[in-house]
């Protein structure tokens, strides 16, 4: 196995995260093109429960992969790929779109990949793995906020249409 091959597996431990990161993202392929796409933007268009899941699953792979050994600095940039698809993702149609095109959790292994292959590996942080766990919290509660606000105002928008 080649250590620049980028299908090579990060870890073994590591595999299901790959395996899960693919089929949020790229497990499907759209038959006569090199398009692919995965559970994500599908699990989207149920309103609020799709995203809020869809952020949850990327969470808990973000989680495992600072818990083997991600930098401070990539779990930070791994939150924030993570922050901006739920986000962006939540918005009708454009975030559905932008579901397709985005794909947060593999450019969330493909930087975790360069990590390891560039030897920045650093073991595990229980302290660091603490507040990765009570900022993805707050991260989850702040979109949590605003999916019910933006609710709110399409439903009060819909009524005063109707």
């Amino acid at each position: 196995m080649n250590a620049q091959d980028p299908r090579t597996p990060l870890d073994e431990r590591l595999k299901w995260v790959e395996s899960i990161s693919r089929l949020l993202d790229n497990q499907c392929k759209v038959p006569g093109t090199n398009f692919r796409f995965g559970l994500d933007p599908i699990m989207g268009l149920v309103p609020i429960v799709g995203d809020l899941s869809s952020f949850a699953m990327s969470g808990v792979l973000v989680m495992t992969m600072a818990r083997h050994g991600a930098s401070r600095y990539l779990v930070i940039r791994m939150l924030f790929n993570i922050f901006l698809d739920a986000v962006i993702g939540s918005i009708p149609i454009v975030g559905w779109l932008f579901d397709f095109g985005y794909k947060a959790n593999q450019r969330n292994v493909e930087m975790l990949r360069r990590h390891y292959q560039e030897g920045k590996y650093q073991g595990k942080g229980t302290g660091f793995l603490i507040a990765v766990l009570l900022a993805f919290i707050v991260l989850f509660g702040v979109l949590l906020y605003g999916l019910w606000k933006l609710a709110e105002y399409l439903w009060l928008w819909a009524s005063s249409v109707w």
